[in-house]
Protein backbone atom coordinates (compact mmCIF):
# COMPACT_ATOMS: atom_id res chain seq x y z
CA UNK A 1 0.00 0.00 0.00
CA UNK A 2 1.07 3.54 -0.56
CA UNK A 3 0.23 7.12 0.68
CA UNK A 4 1.39 9.77 -1.64
CA UNK A 5 4.88 8.69 -2.69
CA UNK A 6 5.70 7.03 0.57
CA UNK A 7 5.68 3.12 1.20
CA UNK A 8 4.70 1.33 4.19
CA UNK A 9 6.95 -0.31 5.57
CA UNK A 10 6.77 -4.03 7.32
CA UNK A 11 6.72 -5.05 10.83
CA UNK A 12 9.03 -8.07 11.46
CA UNK A 13 10.46 -9.81 14.07
CA UNK A 14 13.87 -10.89 14.96
CA UNK A 15 13.84 -14.86 15.82
CA UNK A 16 16.21 -14.88 18.90
CA UNK A 17 13.02 -13.99 20.91
CA UNK A 18 12.06 -17.20 20.75
CA UNK A 19 15.30 -19.10 20.52
CA UNK A 20 16.29 -17.20 24.34
CA UNK A 21 12.95 -18.79 25.18
CA UNK A 22 14.48 -21.92 24.48
CA UNK A 23 11.86 -23.17 21.69
CA UNK A 24 12.99 -24.88 18.40
CA UNK A 25 13.26 -22.96 15.13
CA UNK A 26 10.13 -24.39 13.63
CA UNK A 27 7.55 -23.18 17.01
CA UNK A 28 9.14 -19.83 16.18
CA UNK A 29 8.66 -19.59 12.75
CA UNK A 30 5.06 -20.33 13.01
CA UNK A 31 3.94 -18.22 16.04
CA UNK A 32 5.97 -15.42 14.44
CA UNK A 33 3.55 -16.09 11.21
CA UNK A 34 0.38 -16.62 13.26
CA UNK A 35 0.81 -13.32 15.48
CA UNK A 36 0.95 -11.81 12.59
CA UNK A 37 4.04 -10.59 11.26
CA UNK A 38 4.63 -9.73 8.17
CA UNK A 39 8.39 -11.23 7.83
CA UNK A 40 11.37 -12.55 10.51
CA UNK A 41 14.92 -11.97 10.36
CA UNK A 42 17.06 -14.39 11.17
CA UNK A 43 19.86 -15.12 13.85
CA UNK A 44 22.31 -17.60 13.29
CA UNK A 45 25.80 -18.49 12.61
CA UNK A 46 26.45 -20.02 9.76
CA UNK A 47 29.43 -21.65 11.45
CA UNK A 48 27.61 -23.18 13.34
CA UNK A 49 24.32 -24.01 11.75
CA UNK A 50 23.98 -27.64 10.18
CA UNK A 51 23.58 -27.83 6.15
CA UNK A 52 19.89 -29.29 7.12
CA UNK A 53 19.46 -26.72 9.75
CA UNK A 54 19.88 -23.91 6.87
CA UNK A 55 17.63 -24.85 4.59
CA UNK A 56 14.92 -25.96 6.72
CA UNK A 57 14.55 -21.99 8.01
CA UNK A 58 14.90 -21.21 4.39
CA UNK A 59 11.87 -24.14 3.55
CA UNK A 60 9.92 -23.43 6.74
CA UNK A 61 9.83 -19.24 5.72
CA UNK A 62 8.95 -20.21 2.16
CA UNK A 63 6.38 -22.45 3.57
CA UNK A 64 4.62 -19.78 6.06
CA UNK A 65 4.87 -17.20 3.52
CA UNK A 66 7.61 -15.22 5.69
CA UNK A 67 10.38 -13.34 3.89
CA UNK A 68 13.74 -12.91 5.51
CA UNK A 69 14.28 -9.02 5.40
CA UNK A 70 18.03 -9.27 7.70
CA UNK A 71 20.24 -11.81 9.02
CA UNK A 72 22.26 -11.01 11.94
CA UNK A 73 25.90 -11.10 12.50
CA UNK A 74 28.01 -9.97 15.99
CA UNK A 75 31.61 -9.75 14.70
CA UNK A 76 34.10 -8.15 17.30
CA UNK A 77 36.91 -9.81 15.78
CA UNK A 78 36.78 -7.65 12.79
CA UNK A 79 38.86 -4.47 14.98
CA UNK A 80 40.70 -7.06 17.00
CA UNK A 81 45.10 -6.14 17.01
CA UNK A 82 45.86 -9.57 16.30
CA UNK A 83 45.76 -9.87 12.21
CA UNK A 84 45.10 -13.21 12.21
CA UNK A 85 41.71 -12.44 14.17
CA UNK A 86 40.90 -10.08 11.71
CA UNK A 87 41.33 -12.21 8.73
CA UNK A 88 38.97 -15.26 10.59
CA UNK A 89 36.34 -12.51 10.82
CA UNK A 90 36.17 -11.16 7.57
CA UNK A 91 36.23 -14.34 6.18
CA UNK A 92 33.08 -15.15 8.58
CA UNK A 93 30.89 -12.44 7.49
CA UNK A 94 31.72 -13.25 3.97
CA UNK A 95 30.36 -16.59 4.96
CA UNK A 96 27.31 -14.61 6.62
CA UNK A 97 26.97 -12.44 3.14
CA UNK A 98 26.74 -15.75 1.17
CA UNK A 99 23.94 -16.80 3.76
CA UNK A 100 22.21 -13.67 3.42
CA UNK A 101 22.16 -14.34 -0.42
CA UNK A 102 20.99 -17.66 -0.17
CA UNK A 103 18.20 -16.59 2.10
CA UNK A 104 17.13 -13.88 -0.31
CA UNK A 105 17.41 -11.49 2.23
CA UNK A 106 18.19 -7.91 1.86
CA UNK A 107 20.89 -6.88 4.38
CA UNK A 108 23.05 -8.19 6.87
CA UNK A 109 22.58 -6.74 10.45
CA UNK A 110 26.52 -6.26 11.21
CA UNK A 111 27.40 -5.19 14.82
CA UNK A 112 30.91 -4.24 15.39
CA UNK A 113 33.03 -4.55 18.53
CA UNK A 114 34.41 -2.14 21.52
CA UNK A 115 37.70 -0.44 21.92
CA UNK A 116 40.17 -2.26 23.11
CA UNK A 117 42.27 -1.49 26.57
CA UNK A 118 39.79 1.81 27.35
CA UNK A 119 40.88 3.37 24.57
CA UNK A 120 44.46 3.19 25.95
CA UNK A 121 47.88 1.25 24.66
CA UNK A 122 46.31 1.07 20.94
CA UNK A 123 45.64 4.57 19.40
CA UNK A 124 41.33 3.78 18.75
CA UNK A 125 41.79 5.95 15.73
CA UNK A 126 43.63 2.35 14.40
CA UNK A 127 40.42 0.21 15.51
CA UNK A 128 38.13 2.72 13.57
CA UNK A 129 40.59 2.71 10.54
CA UNK A 130 40.61 -1.61 10.71
CA UNK A 131 36.86 -1.42 10.83
CA UNK A 132 36.39 1.15 7.92
CA UNK A 133 38.98 -1.03 5.69
CA UNK A 134 37.32 -4.22 6.74
CA UNK A 135 33.67 -2.69 6.15
CA UNK A 136 34.61 -1.37 3.10
CA UNK A 137 36.55 -4.81 1.73
CA UNK A 138 32.57 -6.83 3.01
CA UNK A 139 30.69 -3.67 1.30
CA UNK A 140 32.59 -5.02 -1.90
CA UNK A 141 31.66 -9.04 -1.69
CA UNK A 142 28.06 -7.39 -0.19
CA UNK A 143 27.64 -5.41 -3.85
CA UNK A 144 28.68 -8.58 -5.89
CA UNK A 145 25.75 -10.30 -4.52
CA UNK A 146 23.35 -7.75 -4.58
CA UNK A 147 23.34 -7.19 -0.60
CA UNK A 148 23.64 -4.91 1.55
CA UNK A 149 25.37 -4.65 5.24
CA UNK A 150 23.25 -2.45 7.61
CA UNK A 151 25.75 -1.11 10.75
CA UNK A 152 23.99 -1.15 14.41
CA UNK A 153 24.64 1.47 16.53
CA UNK A 154 25.55 -0.18 19.93
CA UNK A 155 24.89 2.44 23.21
CA UNK A 156 27.75 1.10 25.02
CA UNK A 157 30.62 3.33 26.53
CA UNK A 158 33.45 2.11 24.02
CA UNK A 159 31.47 0.33 21.37
CA UNK A 160 33.00 2.36 17.88
CA UNK A 161 29.39 3.12 16.87
CA UNK A 162 27.60 4.12 19.85
CA UNK A 163 25.77 7.50 18.50
CA UNK A 164 24.08 8.89 15.54
CA UNK A 165 27.49 11.28 14.96
CA UNK A 166 29.86 8.09 14.94
CA UNK A 167 27.63 6.35 13.08
CA UNK A 168 27.38 9.14 10.21
CA UNK A 169 31.21 9.92 10.27
CA UNK A 170 31.42 6.12 9.66
CA UNK A 171 29.52 5.50 6.94
CA UNK A 172 31.05 8.86 5.59
CA UNK A 173 34.19 7.59 6.04
CA UNK A 174 33.50 4.25 4.28
CA UNK A 175 31.88 5.96 1.89
CA UNK A 176 30.19 3.08 0.13
CA UNK A 177 27.31 2.13 -1.27
CA UNK A 178 26.42 -0.73 0.12
CA UNK A 179 27.37 -0.15 3.85
CA UNK A 180 24.83 1.66 5.62
CA UNK A 181 23.05 2.27 9.27
CA UNK A 182 20.31 0.49 11.01
CA UNK A 183 18.47 2.33 13.94
CA UNK A 184 17.64 1.03 16.90
CA UNK A 185 15.16 3.26 18.12
CA UNK A 186 15.95 2.58 21.92
CA UNK A 187 19.54 2.58 21.53
CA UNK A 188 19.35 5.97 20.59
CA UNK A 189 16.88 6.60 23.47
CA UNK A 190 20.38 5.03 25.46
CA UNK A 191 22.79 6.65 23.57
CA UNK A 192 21.10 10.27 24.20
CA UNK A 193 20.15 10.90 20.67
CA UNK A 194 16.29 12.62 19.72
CA UNK A 195 14.69 12.10 17.39
CA UNK A 196 15.84 15.36 15.41
CA UNK A 197 19.36 14.11 15.82
CA UNK A 198 17.70 10.59 13.83
CA UNK A 199 17.18 12.67 10.68
CA UNK A 200 21.07 13.18 9.65
CA UNK A 201 20.59 9.53 8.47
CA UNK A 202 19.10 10.70 5.74
CA UNK A 203 19.85 8.11 2.62
CA UNK A 204 22.37 6.52 5.29
CA UNK A 205 19.88 4.02 6.97
CA UNK A 206 18.38 1.01 5.52
CA UNK A 207 17.37 -1.25 8.33
CA UNK A 208 15.23 -0.58 11.73
CA UNK A 209 15.09 -2.43 15.45
CA UNK A 210 12.54 -1.38 17.70
CA UNK A 211 12.31 -1.95 21.48
CA UNK A 212 11.47 -0.39 24.68
CA UNK A 213 14.00 0.53 27.74
CA UNK A 214 14.12 1.70 30.87
CA UNK A 215 16.12 4.81 29.61
CA UNK A 216 19.31 3.28 31.56
CA UNK A 217 20.32 0.28 30.23
CA UNK A 218 19.90 -2.19 27.38
CA UNK A 219 16.82 -3.60 27.65
CA UNK A 220 14.88 -4.06 24.30
CA UNK A 221 11.59 -4.82 26.26
CA UNK A 222 8.17 -4.56 24.51
CA UNK A 223 7.36 -0.91 23.64
CA UNK A 224 4.62 0.19 26.43
CA UNK A 225 7.05 -1.28 28.58
CA UNK A 226 9.71 1.53 29.10
CA UNK A 227 10.14 5.41 29.22
CA UNK A 228 10.84 5.68 24.90
CA UNK A 229 8.90 8.27 23.58
CA UNK A 230 8.38 6.46 20.47
CA UNK A 231 5.95 9.11 18.25
CA UNK A 232 9.11 11.33 17.79
CA UNK A 233 11.15 8.69 16.37
CA UNK A 234 8.31 6.73 14.21
CA UNK A 235 7.64 10.23 13.09
CA UNK A 236 11.43 11.13 11.84
CA UNK A 237 11.20 7.10 10.83
CA UNK A 238 8.80 8.39 8.16
CA UNK A 239 10.65 12.04 7.24
CA UNK A 240 13.61 9.62 6.54
CA UNK A 241 11.08 7.31 3.79
CA UNK A 242 13.24 3.87 4.71
CA UNK A 243 11.72 1.17 1.48
CA UNK A 244 12.64 -1.62 4.63
CA UNK A 245 11.80 -2.94 7.99
CA UNK A 246 10.92 -2.02 11.37
CA UNK A 247 11.82 -5.61 13.43
CA UNK A 248 11.06 -6.12 16.80
CA UNK A 249 14.12 -6.82 19.14
CA UNK A 250 13.39 -8.71 22.34
CA UNK A 251 15.72 -9.98 24.89
CA UNK A 252 15.18 -12.33 27.27
CA UNK A 253 11.09 -12.77 28.73
CA UNK A 254 11.22 -12.68 32.22
CA UNK A 255 8.41 -15.57 31.95
CA UNK A 256 9.92 -17.75 29.01
CA UNK A 257 6.98 -19.93 29.41
CA UNK A 258 5.32 -17.02 28.38
CA UNK A 259 6.96 -15.80 25.57
CA UNK A 260 3.99 -16.38 23.10
CA UNK A 261 2.41 -13.25 25.36
CA UNK A 262 5.52 -11.51 25.44
CA UNK A 263 5.85 -11.74 21.85
CA UNK A 264 2.11 -10.84 21.29
CA UNK A 265 2.24 -7.90 23.19
CA UNK A 266 5.15 -6.08 21.14
CA UNK A 267 3.83 -6.49 18.07
CA UNK A 268 0.28 -5.84 19.05
CA UNK A 269 1.89 -2.27 20.71
CA UNK A 270 4.43 -1.97 17.58
CA UNK A 271 1.51 -2.33 14.85
CA UNK A 272 -0.38 0.19 16.56
CA UNK A 273 2.82 2.88 16.93
CA UNK A 274 3.64 2.12 13.24
CA UNK A 275 -0.42 2.89 12.34
CA UNK A 276 -0.85 6.08 14.20
CA UNK A 277 2.58 7.04 12.29
CA UNK A 278 1.39 6.36 8.87
CA UNK A 279 3.94 3.60 8.20
CA UNK A 280 2.19 0.37 8.34
CA UNK A 281 -1.45 -0.23 7.68
CA UNK A 282 -3.84 -1.13 10.63
CA UNK A 283 -4.33 -4.55 10.95
CA UNK A 284 -7.16 -6.17 13.57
Amino acid sequence: LETGIFKMMKLGLINSAWVQADKDIAYGLQQTKDIGFDCVDIFIDPLDASVEERRFIKAECNRLELPIPSICCVAVGLIDFNPSVQRFHVDRVKQYLDLVYEYEADNLLLVLGEYIWQQEVIPPEEQWALAVQHCRTLGDYAKHLGIQIALELEPFKLSLLNNVDNMVRFIDDCNHECVKANIDISHLVLAGDSAAEMLRLKDKAIHVHISDCDGIVHGDLPPGRGVVDFPPYLAALRELDIQGTVSIELEYSPEPDQIVQWVTEAYQATAQLMADAGLRTAHT
